[in-house]
């Protein structure tokens, strides 16, 4: 999707009005939508907003036209209802036969394996990213703890209760039995290519320093076809419709006419979040 900036404009005039044929989106609406649209920015926030209600608007324009909207009086609960039963009808979206579903499976095995399990402990040392003298004196800690693991492992309970910032202190550090993604990124990344065993630097994050012991390991194992055939099933038939509601809604922005902002080719996104 493309906006033109406000600075981009001479004169410094305001951006164009958004309009879907003769019906506006008005800025009030768009910042209406966006609590439905997290996102990293408030620009980003509304562009996907803004994205969002014009998809809605021209399928309700094409929905109007079919003559599906008698007695519906408002772009509300009930127009969603009818949106759902006009793509319904009007995507034909192939479903995935045998050998495409096997095709997929064999390339993309890791996808469909038991994840690696790792049993954690760690002491987190806290430090703001934009804190140098904090993010230098919690690595100085945490070498300096972990010289006294080296020594005498058994302390790492007392060193997270006595030094870590997580609550998982008031379990010895224990986080538990852990599957990729359930911690923070930039550890969780880091967890996977660590052997058993107390790791020999802090590991850094967002949140400061961790000292790491990785406690048990269990890798994953690959599936067969039969146990996940219907999640790859599944993983075809959605992306399948994807991209035939891509090229359907890029066909309604040039039948209708939309002004102000443009659909990418993620715009299908907007309805199958």
């Amino acid at each position: 999707m493309q906006v033109i900036d406000v600075e981009q404009l001479p004169g410094g005039a305001a951006p164009p009005p958004i309009r879907v044929g003769e019906v506006a989106i008005d800025e009030q609406a768009v910042a209406e939508e966006m609590q439905y649209h997290p996102a990293g920015s408030v620009d980003e926030a509304q562009l996907l907003a803004a994205r969002a209600l014009v998809v809605r608007e021209l399928l309700y324009q094409r929905a109007e036209m079919l003559g599906l909207t008698a007695g519906i009086d408002e772009r509300g609960v009930e127009s969603d209802r009818l949106i759902a039963e006009l793509l319904e009808h009007e995507l034909d979206v192939p479903e995935p036969d045998e050998a495409a579903c096997w095709r997929f499976f064999e390339s993309h095995r890791q996808r469909f394996s038991e994840p690696t399990q790792m049993r954690v402990r760690h002491i987190l040392l806290p430090a703001a990213p934009d804190d140098a003298p904090a993010r230098d004196a919690g690595y100085r800690l945490g070498q300096k703890l972990l010289k006294q693991l080296e020594e005498i492992p058994e302390r790492f309970s007392e060193l997270a209760q006595r030094h870590s910032a997580c609550p998982s202190r008031d379990e010895g550090g224990e986080l538990g039995w852990l599957v990729p993604g359930q911690t923070v990124g930039e550890l969780d990344r880091a967890l996977q290519h660590l052997p058993c065993g107390l790791h020999e630097r802090p590991l850094a994050s967002r949140y400061g320093w961790h000292v790491v012991s990785i406690d048990e390991r269990v890798e994953g194992q690959a599936l067969a076809f039969e146990q996940v055939a219907e999640r790859v099933r599944h993983t075809l038939r959605e992306q399948a419709t994807r991209r035939a509601l891509r090229h359907y809604l890029l066909a309604l922005q040039e039948d209708i006419g939309v002004e102000g902002i443009a659909l990418d080719d993620d715009s299908a996104g907007a309805l199958m979040q």
